[in-house]
């Protein structure tokens, strides 16, 4: 056994019996994130942290513990201050790749939700207002044959392209870099500015990273561009979509119709007049919420935390420059 303590922010989908044959561990028991005062606390006394996206570990956290190793449980890790752990010698964990199938697929969902209006078919029907068969209900466009526009093309970007191969759809996506041609050709995609791409996409679906590039990218601008009948997706970062600009766009008919994932801020304000929106699918950010995928990321952070504690390299480091 090791003598060491962790503090994992949050119950985990797996039992962890492995992690307390190993360390002393302690498991924050509710639902909410543990506040910023309590983690402060924490890592003064503990050796390992697992975390979450909704943790705040900033410089200030980083630099009044004792930390050897910050594991977390996700993908992205915008909310660590990477170089404060990095100046520290602390390797931080993530898990990448285990969750691109799962996004993709739910992002997928969403899209053929909202194209064919589920949700608000499902509210009508419970209100006692499916009188018959109509004509002209509830109508909405083709996704077979349709357009889609991918913002950023990772891998899950990709999956979302390989999906829609089988729609038979032309595939735009825009990205940082261009990928090389044998890929553009086994996906079936065209490589097009976001302009351009917002212009011609019947759908569009976002897959970048939050950073200070991408913040607020699709804005009003952005919005005049797209198609009046077009539908958004985001399944990436709320901060991506300016809230305001995708009121007034869903409001005024300058886009058809959204469905998002993820919001900006997260969990979306009870007053939010985007929740008064017929037009507009809001899910509380599970887009990697399969339980196979979920287990996996678990135990991908345990595993992270335990080679950290160890002194050993972490399998899936976000920044291996510590061990050079």
């Amino acid at each position: 056994m090791l003598e060491a303590k962790v503090f994992v922010t949050r119950r985990l989908p797996i039992e962890l019996e492995e992690l307390r044959s190993l360390v002393t561990v302690e498991v924050w028991p509710e639902r909410q994130p543990p506040p910023y005062e309590i983690l402060r606390e924490k890592v003064q006394e503990i050796d390992g942290l697992l975390c979450l996206l909704t943790d705040q570990i900033d410089r200030q956290l980083i630099e009044s513990g004792k930390l050897k190793v910050i594991s977390q449980m996700a993908v992205g890790y915008d909310n660590i201050d990477i170089a404060a752990a990095t100046a520290r010698q602390i390797p931080v964990g993530h898990t990448p790749g285990v969750l691109t199938d799962a996004t993709a697929d739910f992002a997928w969902a969403l899209l053929m939700a909202a194209a064919r209006r589920v949700v608000e078919a499902d509210r009508f029907t419970r209100a006692g207002l499916w009188q018959t068969w109509e004509p002209d209900l509830l109508l909405g466009p083709n996704v077979t044959g349709a357009t889609l526009g991918i913002v950023g093309f990772g891998r899950i970007g990709q999956a979302i392209a390989r999906r829609a191969k089988g729609f038979e759809m032309q595939i735009l996506y825009t990205s940082r870099q261009r990928c090389n041609p044998e890929l553009e050709q086994s996906l079936g995609v065209e490589f097009a500015t976001l302009e351009h791409l917002l212009q011609e996409s019947d759908f569009v679906t976002l897959h970048t990273p939050s950073t200070d590039d991408t913040y607020h990218l699709i804005s009003d601008r952005q919005f005049e561009l797209m198609k009046r009948s077009a539908i958004l997706i985001n399944t990436a970062r709320g901060t991506i979509v300016d809230p305001d600009s995708l009121y007034r766009a869903l409001t005024s008919g300058q886009i058809a119709a959204a469905a998002v994932d993820v919001t900006e801020p997260e969990p979306i304000p009870s007053d939010s007049l985007l929740l008064t929106l017929d037009n507009l699918i809001i899910a509380p950010h599970i887009g990697s919420a399969s339980r196979q995928t979920r287990s996996k990321m678990a135990t991908m952070a345990i595993a992270n935390l335990i080679a950290g504690l160890r002194g050993d390299r972490l399998a899936y480091c976000v920044n291996p420059e510590i061990y050079q």
